[in-house]
């Protein structure tokens, strides 16, 4: 059976089809939609898929891999950013190891279209040191996700299915396989694995250690690991299959108008002294774009499974006076290859060939290959930039107007904020945010400003995020009794990634009575135009009270409102 599918959905359809029992999931861009897909599409109602959303990427991490020890497949999937707050189980998983298999998937996003940074997740495998794997196209990323549960449960280890934006949210042909049913219940029995009291986890990590031959091995043999070798004039697809995005499959260039000249290295079939390019994940795509749209004599090796296969790297390098290393992402494996070559015979992003920032293109491939074009990336003239912006009827609107006219009675006040729609405030015409750095951070942050003696010290927090990673901070405030007022603008969804469930919808004034916020301090506005001087009096009572207050701004989100209504 072939379907459409985006990147994303390919990896659900994958793991679908792989058997899974659960899939553990926090809502973040380019992540979401896996799991709103598993969600949509039960293969087998008889044998439903467990697929909630998870308070944290922590919790779904932890709770995966609960599922793993009871002997079921399970998928746990997450943005990059995301890893880092289940950083913790993350590492230690490849320690104990998994029993049934387990695979987290991590999409990354260069260029940062949503997100605080644009790290690399392949980094967090490497330091794991556990099985990675990186499609190039979606039929890549629906084989590449069957594949990692079967590799898990040979290697005893998780394995990391690591995707950027571009391939998670284009779409392309996928053809199925036959699928797998669920794993029966079986339960571990292997006991010092799962206790890692220090006298076990020295004998796990040393287990670790010795797997890392035969993963390079696996790495060696892997199908997603292969050279592919230039054919003058060659047009059609060989090995891979179809491309993200738009393809050049006739053998011509398509630059929206742009002209191309060829250079003279080119003429002389080298191509900026480039022979062989090493190509990781879809950066593949990009090169083989370029080498067909302009017939570049330039050979290819394609990696999309890790650790680094060693024999296979070395021969191909032996080969070429001259390589271009192309990765979505920091230099990871280029640092590495440098060891390989101790001259300059490497090129990439290290010594400037492709930039350091930024997603890999077409352009910026063509370019470094010896191909002048006129802007690398240039956007059409016809595409205008347009700042984000709040939606009309957003109860955060009619909070952050109340909030201004407050603080104007605050001479160079702050306002601490969070990752959500509400971050918008900290733009025109509102700018009502002074800081947003990561889930969570904004009660922390406002707690270590009230502690260093700033008053008023204020912030805003979304309903998801205070679930997510705010309640500890706020505990952290209770206990220390600092001078804090905290905002909880509660949409009643996790509106930023589409409208997904909220954890802790209908409950934050029992959360925080017991987490010890006193009741009086504890109050409940209505962001609305014609309660805003009653908002104003509220902000501003509990703004003067020199201890920990809470003010949860309740309305719903307009678009989930008006998409419940259609339904209804």
């Amino acid at each position: 059976m072939t379907k459409l599918l985006l990147g994303a959905e390919a990896i659900a359809q994958g793991a679908l089809d792989a058997g899974i029992s659960g899939v553990y999931a926090y809502p973040g861009t380019p992540s979401t939609e896996i799991t709103e897909f598993i969600q949509r599409a039960q293969r087998d109602p008889g044998k439903a898929v467990r697929s909630a959303w998870s308070t944290n990427e922590k919790t779904a991490l932890e709770a995966a891999l609960g599922m793993s020890y009871a002997g079921k497949r399970s998928l746990v999937c997450m943005k990059h950013v995301g890893l880092n707050v289940a950083a913790d189980p993350f590492m230690n998983a490849s320690i104990t190891g998994v029993h049934g298999g387990l695979t987290i998937v991590v999409a990354d996003d260069p260029s940062m279209h949503s997100s605080q940074n644009e790290q690399d997740s392949r980094v967090y495998g490497k330091f794991a040191m556990i099985p990675v794997l990186e499609p190039a196209n979606q039929q890549e990323a629906y084989e590449m996700t069957r594949y990692a549960f079967e590799m898990s449960e040979k290697s005893r280890l998780p394995v990391m299915l690591r995707v950027p934006t571009r391939l998670s949210h284009s779409r392309s042909t996928v053809k199925r396989g036959e699928p797998k049913g669920q794993n029966p219940l079986n339960p571990s029995t292997g006991k010092g694995q799962w206790v890692l009291l220090p006298a076990n986890a020295r004998g796990n990590y040393q287990r670790l250690l010795e797997k890392q031959e035969e993963l390079v091995a696996l790495a060696e043999s892997s199908p997603f690991n292969w050279v592919k070798e230039w054919n003058e004039g060659e047009t059609d697809h060989d090995r891979e299959t179809n491309p993200v995005g738009t393809s050049n499959r006739d053998g011509k260039t398509d630059q929206g108008g742009t002209t191309t000249q060829v250079s003279n290295d080119i003429i002389d079939g080298v191509t900026n002294g480039i022979t062989g390019v090493i190509a990781f994940g879809i950066g593949y795509n990009y090169v083989m774009e370029v080498i067909r749209a302009y017939n570049l004599p330039v050979e290819v090796l394609k990696i999309g499974a890790y650790p680094l296969p060693r024999n296979l790297v070395s021969r191909f390098i032996e080969k070429h006076n001259t390589l271009l290393i192309v990765e979505e992402g920091y230099p990871v494996y280029e640092e590495l290859l440098k060891g390989y070559r101790g001259d300059d015979a490497l090129r990439g992003r290290l010594d400037g060939t492709l930039p350091r920032t930024g997603e890999l293109s077409p352009g910026l491939l063509a370019k470094a290959l010896g191909v002048e074009t006129a802007e690398p990336n240039a956007m059409p003239a016809i595409v205008k930039g347009r700042p984000p912006m709040l939606c009309p009827g957003c109860g955060h609107r009619d909070l952050f107007h109340a909030l201004n006219e407050v603080m104007r009675s605050y001479p160079n006040h702050r306002v601490f904020g969070d990752i959500g729609c509400y971050t918008l405030g900290a733009l025109p015409p509102f700018n009502a945010i002074h800081t947003c750095v990561d889930m969570g951070a904004a009660i922390t942050m406002a707690k270590g400003a009230a502690d260093a003696g700033m008053r008023p010290a204020l912030c805003v927090i979304g309903d998801s995020t205070f679930t997510h990673s705010g309640i500890t901070g706020l505990l952290d405030a209770v206990n220390d009794r600092s001078p804090l007022t905290v905002i909880i603008s509660d949409n009643e969804t996790t509106a930023m990634t589409g409208g997904q469930d909220s954890a802790g919808t209908g409950r934050f004034r029992d959360i925080c009575r017991g987490i010890g916020v006193e009741e009086k301090h504890i109050r409940t506005v209505v962001p609305l135009k014609r309660n805003h001087e009653e908002n104003v009096k509220v902000i501003r009572e509990e703004l003067e009270y020199e201890g920990v207050s809470v003010i949860i701004a309740q309305r719903e989100c307009v678009q989930t409102a008006k998409r419940k209504r259609k339904k209804e």
